[in-house]
């Protein structure tokens, strides 16, 4: 009722006001009339017309050509290399070839950590970033992954930033730092200066509760740690390191998939003797692990000669060191170096001094000096390959979570196929986990082989990631296996071997067993099955890297098979065992010069099989025949021969793309 009186009472005064304004006009004598008007156009100019003299232009910079250096360039080709290789991915996807497909996906992803490898401080730049971008997403695709696969592991990454930020928000001025601290003499200089007390600040101050967290791991590891360091020789007091590393966490796992607590990147770790295969990774072992950083930082030191500089050279490539140390006046000194070394770099080794002087005294800054924590310990028991982890913690009365912080190094739910692997176990009860071991049911292990039912929507390349094998794989398992898979289809799929090592238990199980006796007594490694032996000679410029790239093997296999390190020298003869199916081609490499060898290793990585042409023979002046050797596919033998692969398939009379190790194919010439 009240809204309709207000309703009415705005209704009549407005008749009101309507009608007190007709009679005034009507007074007034005024006349409302229609007036006809102009047409009226907007200002339009033809931007064609415009004279572009009068319009003030932004001044455009004067670009001028940066001039790029050897290393620069050489970035630049492995990252256009890389490009190819995804390319030849999405082509052989076209063409409906999956084995080919995942063949490139797997070859540019593995172009990109060794790039990684190579140079560490590449990951933060723009172009390196797009590039993992597109091609980690073509391998989450082709392998139906969701979730990321570069996912960091540790709360180390989470701080990592904040404590190598240069940032002036830590006013050293407004702590009190403890003055009475006497450090006794190391090997390594706990030099203090303001980039070490802006550290200490940080970690004592504004964030004890990281470093307390610290200082607690370091009671259960670092008695273990030091063990190890004395016996190769090592300055003790770098143990800290793995703190600034890892947070001196085992599993921890960084984005360019540096890995454990020492961080080693895959080619480092193998280069020392860490196995990394689809069930396990040595690099999560915490005594492993500490027993090959010992040996790379010892190796490192014999390089440059300043702890300092190696602890700079273990964050950073040797090329942008070198390059800093020379901006810094050529002296071999990590201070005067450190304006030209990356952000990183610069906060890595303050950020060691200063975490190793509160380590040392830790009740001057605020912490307790024990915190009651029980050193790492346990007991090894032999068990059977492909063993269920929950039925091995069952028999050791433990939790599987609890089992697998003895085995961090274990990466999947049984342990690895072949011979017997040395568990973990909780320290004084092996006795009674061996009766509970012999307990245990045959028919309670794995199998080498695994049935599975396709469901709506897999795709092969998601099948083979989830059980750790390979889309050939697959299609070796399985004979009459197309690239079409449907619902309810069955699909034999081979669980990946447990690598061609014997597992040890308490050093890397790569590295060659010491010997304390004489230099006549000591064995040398055994050669690989089917190979054959070379000689190669040093020549300047080479490294254990490249040799290793030319002669398609890893550089701890040549250091095991010479019995050396890191250094070599010119002149020196180094033994290489390859394929004996492949002797002819390797044994050209000795004669090459070093630009030949890089590029038949830049042809390589952009997928082209350099080695097919070398092996075909010539049955006339316009046609080749080559014989299929293993892991070919067609469209890698058309790239490599500069023909098409229908082109192979008419000549050969080939209905589909499957090939068969043996076979003689005939390559017509491209005109």
């Amino acid at each position: 009722m009240i809204k309709k009186i207000l309703i009415l009472s705005l209704v009549m005064t407005f008749l009101g006001i309507s009608k007190t304004w007709a009679q005034q006009s009507k007074e007034d004598g005024d006349v409302l009339q229609e007036q006809p008007m102009s047409k009226q156009l907007l200002p339009y100019n033809n931007p064609m017309d415009i004279d572009t003299t009068e319009i003030d232009l932004p001044v455009t910079r004067d670009f001028k050509t940066v001039e790029l250096d050897n290393i620069q360039k050489e970035i630049l080709h492995r990252i256009a290399d890389i490009y190819r290789i995804h390319v030849l991915a999405l082509d052989a996807q076209v063409n409906n070839d999956p084995l080919s497909a995942e063949n490139y996906i797997n070859k540019a992803l593995e172009s990109i950590q060794k790039l990684m490898d190579d140079y560490p401080e590449i990951q933060n730049k723009s172009r390196f970033t797009e590039l993992y971008r597109t091609v980690m997403t073509e391998y989450r695709e082709f392998y139906g992954i969701d979730e990321p696969t570069d996912k960091v592991k540790g709360d180390i990454f989470a701080i990592r930033d904040e404590i190598f930020s240069e940032d002036d928000d830590l006013n050293v001025s407004n702590y009190n730092l403890p003055s009475n601290i006497t450090t006794t003499k190391t090997d390594v200089p706990l030099i203090r200066n303001r980039q070490v007390n802006r550290h200490l600040i940080y970690m004592a101050m504004k964030h004890p509760d990281i470093m307390e967290q610290w200082l607690k791991r370091s009671e259960k590891y670092f008695p273990m740690m030091r063990k190890i360091f004395d016996e190769v020789g090592v300055p003790e007091e770098l143990i800290h390191m793995a703190m600034i590393e890892s947070g001196l966490v085992p599993y921890a796992r960084s984005r360019a998939a540096a890995v454990g607590m020492w961080q080693f990147i895959r080619a480092t770790g193998s280069m020392y003797g860490l196995e990394v295969n689809w069930w396990i990774d040595e690099r999560r072992d915490p005594e492993k692990a500490t027993r090959a950083a010992a040996r790379h930082l010892k190796d490192l030191y014999n390089i440059w000669g300043d702890w300092h500089l190696v602890m700079a050279k273990y964050n950073v490539s040797s090329w942008r060191l070198k390059r800093a140390i020379r901006l810094g006046g050529g002296e071999k000194n990590y201070w005067s170096a450190y304006p030209y070394l990356p952000r990183e770099t610069r906060g890595y080794v303050p950020s060691f001094i200063a975490t190793t002087i509160i380590s040392m005294h830790p009740e001057a800054f605020g912490f307790k000096k024990d915190y009651g924590i029980q050193p790492y310990r346990y007991d090894v028991a032999k068990v059977a390959g492909l063993m269920p982890l929950d039925k091995l913690a069952q028999a050791a009365g433990i939790s599987t979570k609890k089992l697998k912080e003895l085995n961090p190094e274990l990466l999947r739910w049984a342990t690895p196929p072949g011979s017997e692997y040395p568990l973990k176990i909780p320290k004084g009860d092996k006795q009674q986990f061996i009766a509970a071991y012999e307990k245990i049911p045959k028919d309670k292990r794995s199998n080498n082989l695994a049935i599975h039912v396709v469901k709506r929507g897999e795709t092969l390349g998601g099948i083979a990631h989830r059980f750790g094998t390979s889309v050939r794989g697959l299609f070796e398992a399985n004979k009459n296996l197309s690239s079409m898979i449907y619902p309810g289809q069955k699909i034999v799929v081979p669980l990946p071997s447990g690598g061609n090592t014997d597992i040890a238990a308490h050093r890397p199980s790569k590295q060659p067993r010491a010997h304390v006796s004489s230099r006549r007594s000591r064995s040398k490694p055994k050669a690989p099955a089917n190979s054959a032996k070379l000689s190669y000679t040093v020549k300047s410029g080479d490294t254990i890297g490249h040799i290793a790239e030319w002669y398609d093997t890893e550089a701890w296999r040549i250091r095991s098979w010479n019995g050396i390190g890191n250094l070599i020298h010119v002149g020196q003869h180094l033994t290489v065992y390859v394929p004996k199916s492949k002797v002819s081609y390797y044994s050209q490499i000795n004669k090459l010069a070093f630009s030949e060898k890089q590029q038949i290793e830049k042809e390589q990585r952009q997928g082209k099989k350099v080695t097919l042409q070398r092996f075909a023979s010539n049955d006339d002046s316009k046609t080749l025949t080559y014989t299929v050797r293993r892991n070919d596919t067609l469209i890698d033998i058309a790239n490599s021969f500069n023909v098409s692969v229908g082109a192979i398939k008419r000549i050969n009379n080939l209905n589909g793309s499957r090939i068969y190790v043996g076979q003689k194919l005939t390559i017509k010439a491209p005109e």
